[in-house]
């Protein structure tokens, strides 16, 4: 019985967070008890152990008398985020190529090699992220780090990318999906991270993580439907 709850609880989790990184609940959007409930399947108190689970990680928030909602994404709060990625995942990569070994070297190599053989886009809409690649793309950063022997810092990088996320597929719908070579950006953070090149990885990293947000802002300049405050 307890392991059906829990398994209740971890399936509600993990679809309420894919439907938050992959825009189908929107940044801002109220989180209401009943409508999440009937969506999900699952009681009042599943949902609000997944709403908590959410809130912990950043993708939801939660105020007195307003209940849950969907994060809502800044101007203020990009650039700081960009800011505290930007310091802490090149950091870590470099701790990873110094660290790392010819299994790590493997892992990260592998990662790229699936992540860009997966489709970018959900084949039911030209907007959204295709799942599996999220998915694979998230494993791939995971694994450019994982050859640091610092495992806090590779958990703050980790909260980082997942806070990201919501950026990431915002910026999508806002530039209605102009083209972008993140096959070739992936590739070449890889190749200097192989030639063990700390501070070309460190960089090509550091330029990977900032044209997201660049694209957004610009994106969000030309658009009248969208704003960032």
């Amino acid at each position: 019985m307890a392991d059906r709850a829990k398994t209740r609880q971890e399936l509600a989790y993990a679809s309420l967070r894919a439907d938050i990184l992959t825009g189908r609940l929107k940044p801002g959007e109220k989180l209401r008890f009943n409508d999440l409930c009937a969506n999900y399947g699952v009681s009042v108190g599943v949902m609000r152990e997944a709403l908590s689970r959410l809130v912990e990680q950043g993708l939801v928030q939660s105020a007195p008398q307003q209940g849950f909602s969907v994060t809502p994404i800044s101007r203020t709060d990009l650039a700081e985020l960009t800011s505290a990625r930007l310091e802490i995942e090149t950091l870590t990569l470099r701790h990873a190529i110094a660290e790392g070994d010819l299994a790590w070297e493997s892992e990260v190599l592998g990662a790229e090699h699936r992540l860009a053989g997966t489709k970018l886009f959900a084949s039911d809409h030209p907007l959204r992220f295709n799942e599996e690649w999220t998915a694979r793309h998230s494993t791939f950063h995971e694994n450019l780090l994982l050859g640091c022997s610092n495992g806090r810092l590779r958990a703050i990088a980790s909260q980082l990318r997942a806070e990201a996320e919501l950026y990431r597929n915002w910026s999508l719908s806002l530039s209605h999906g102009e083209d972008r070579d993140i096959v070739g950006e992936h590739r070449a953070i890889v190749e200097a991270v192989l030639s063990r090149d700390a501070d070309l990885a460190a960089q090509r990293l550091s330029d990977h993580i900032s044209l997201t947000t660049s694209l957004l802002l610009a994106a969000a300049e030309q658009s009248d439907a969208h704003e960032l405050s």
